[in-house]
């Protein structure tokens, strides 16, 4: 399938959860994606490296934020997460290729922690920034 038109995207701060919105068919429907997941499935080269091999583990993440979503151009978002991570580009095509994947990225990534002998929760305790 071809990638639906986004309608919406709104991020919802209590569950850390990002809705997205698609026209579907003639219908809109939402599919929510966490905030660890975006984060640690960021298309960055900081994250994935320029090629496989160069792929970091993302570790620590369980409880990492959204503070802001910034639309790019009609094919893309930015995301501005609360760790300081801002330099992925979710194309629409990426961000549905992340729902229609989802249940089989999330175990590869648990399956990844596990064998690194890595956890999803942070080292030390979170420094939120003040204003």
């Amino acid at each position: 399938m071809t990638t639906p038109p986004l309608t919406n995207a709104h991020y919802h701060q209590k569950s850390r959860e990002l809705a997205l919105t698609w026209q579907i068919d003639g219908e809109q429907q939402t599919f929510r994606l966490s905030a660890e997941m975006l984060r640690v499935y960021s298309p960055s080269a900081e994250v994935r490296g320029h090629s496989p091999e160069q792929a970091v583990l993302q570790t620590g993440m369980k409880y990492v934020g959204l503070k802001n979503i910034t639309p790019v151009g009609n094919y893309a978002l930015k995301l501005h997460f609360d760790d300081g991570h801002d330099s992925g580009l979710y194309t629409y095509a990426y961000l549905w290729e992340m729902i229609e994947n989802r249940e089989l990225w999330w175990e590869d990534y648990l399956h990844e922690l596990d064998r690194a002998g890595a956890s999803r929760e942070p080292l030390g305790i979170p420094l939120q920034s003040g204003s």
